[in-house]
């Protein structure tokens, strides 16, 4: 679709998802009340949609103007609960405010409908992260117990529409923290993350940390976690355990080597526990090409993971006479009997 496409069919969303919060809003029975900040139980986020902290701007815009859209509240015990508004509560306790002017719903107002308006007020501010697109479906799905009724919601709130991705992204705000974080820092994709959720949490959490460290790509982070996973099976150990005998923690601490080098030495690590015999192998051949002796110029390529038969020479040359040398070196290369060892 074309971004202006795009952009109109936002704005028709935005439109009818504000029609549907004033209409909420007003089925609701709610009171302007002043509340003690010290009444608001900030650590209850049974309607916490937002993943932002960074409430800079909002403690300026509050301090200057004032409280213009009042935080939505519902009475839970001898407390209040936040329904909408937990950054700007934030705010205030941060500008030490002793109390502010907020929405006060009734405690038996229904569940489902404070968690429709908390997620219409999130999507109406912003296009939510997949964290929040997942927060926002996880307390729906307290609501609805069937998968249809789950997605035909869903669609409605304007969160995502395809039941495919509903089903994948929905227990992602379950992950652990450092995997989350990982995922909004976009070091570690929703492919990944839902890779690592089927290893034991501490390994999971240790690779999504090592990934974003190492800014690894996709394919490289894939190939790690298969081969973690193979190695723990055939040595019949946790996926903590292995990696602790690695030592992959004394290769991320180490302050003499660079990203790249850190990256490239747990590929090898890996690859030497995975494949011994191929490691070993490859070792020799190296060793056997270095005895060749072929000098500047000429490189023999093999191929790869011995996959294939087919050897490659590469030759550098910038005059006639140099090709000529390079010819020579070539013949003298034929008869050699390491060659043939090589190849063999």
């Amino acid at each position: 679709m074309s971004g202006a496409g795009g952009e109109i069919n936002r704005k028709l969303e935005i439109i009818n998802l504000e029609n549907r919060r004033t209409s909420s809003e007003q089925k609701m029975n709610y009171k302007i009340k002043t509340i003690p900040l010290s009444s608001i139980d900030s650590e209850d986020n049974s309607y916490r949609i937002t993943t932002g902290s960074h409430i800079k701007d909002l403690v300026n815009s509050i301090d200057k103007l004032g409280l213009i859209n009042q935080p939505l509240l519902i009475e839970k015990g001898s407390m209040f609960i936040i329904v909408c508004g937990f950054c700007r509560i934030e705010a205030c306790c941060y500008l030490g405010w002793p109390e502010i002017e907020a929405k006060t719903l009734d405690p038996d107002t229904d569940g489902l409908e404070c968690a429709k308006i908390a997620i219409t007020d999130n999507v109406l501010q912003r296009q939510l992260n997949l964290i929040e697109k997942s927060r926002a479906l996880n307390i729906l799905s307290k609501f609805y117990k069937d998968s249809e009724s789950l997605f035909m919601e869903a669609s409605a709130l304007g969160l995502p529409e395809n039941p495919s991705l509903i089903k994948k992204i929905k227990d992602i705000c379950n992950f652990p923290l450092p995997v989350q974080d990982c995922m909004l820092a976009g070091t570690v994709s929703l492919t990944i993350a839902l890779d690592l959720s089927m290893l034991e949490q501490k390994a999971g959490v240790f690779l999504a940390n090592m990934f974003h460290e190492l800014k690894l790509s996709l394919n490289k982070q894939k190939e790690t976690i298969v081969m973690i996973k193979e190695i723990a099976i055939r040595e019949n150990i946790s996926e903590m355990e292995l990696l602790n005998k690695c030592g992959f923690s004394d290769i991320l601490n180490n302050k003499d080597i660079d990203r790249t080098q850190k990256a490239q030495k747990i590929k090898t690590y890996l690859k030497q526990m995975r494949f011994p015999e191929i490691t070993k192998a490859e070792t020799e051949r190296s060793r056997n090409i270095k005895e060749l002796n072929l000098g500047a110029g000429i490189n023999l390529i093999p191929p790869a993971n011995f996959e294939g038969l087919t050897y490659m020479l590469n030759i550098k040359f910038k005059k006639i006479d140099e090709l000529q040398k390079q010819v020579v070196k070539l013949n003298a290369i034929a008869e050699n009997p390491i060659l043939e060892k090589i190849i063999k």
